[in-house]
């Protein structure tokens, strides 16, 4: 049975759908490939080692501008967490206009699989033959 109003239910999931939309539009507007619009990985400046997150602002402003050949060079795993985060907020959404909770609740295996490719990943992404996923 559905608990209070539909735009109440809803409020959060547009809350967040805001938030998330306004961050893409100033990443879209900014360009981080150009110098000096955001910091540098504090990573790769103390270590010249690429994070998994490392292109994650350039992977976005491609995805902004609809590239998506250049978001997926920049960062493949951002590109994914964006597709998950679109088809986990649909599912919330619906959920909340009829009025059901939305349960979560990964396995531990996937979290572990997911935490095993970010780190074959970025591994990968640091050794001499893995340039081709650099930023």
């Amino acid at each position: 049975m559905p608990s209070g109003p539909a735009w109440r239910r809803l409020a959060v999931p547009v809350g967040l759908f805001a938030a998330v939309a306004g961050a893409f539009a100033y990443v879209g507007a900014v360009d981080p490939n150009e110098p000096g619009h955001y910091p540098v990985c504090p990573l790769y400046r103390l270590t010249g080692l690429y994070c998994p997150g490392c292109g994650g602002l350039r992977s976005a402003h491609a995805l902004v501008h609809g590239d998506l050949l250049t978001a997926l060079r920049d960062n493949a795993p951002g590109v994914a967490a964006c597709l998950g985060f679109a088809v986990l907020w649909t599912v919330w959404v619906v959920h909340a206009v009829r009025g059901r909770p939305v349960r979560l609740e990964p396995r531990p295996a996937h979290l572990w699989a997911i935490g095993s490719l970010l780190l074959v990943f970025t591994a990968v992404r640091n050794l001499p033959s893995g340039g081709w996923l650099h930023p």
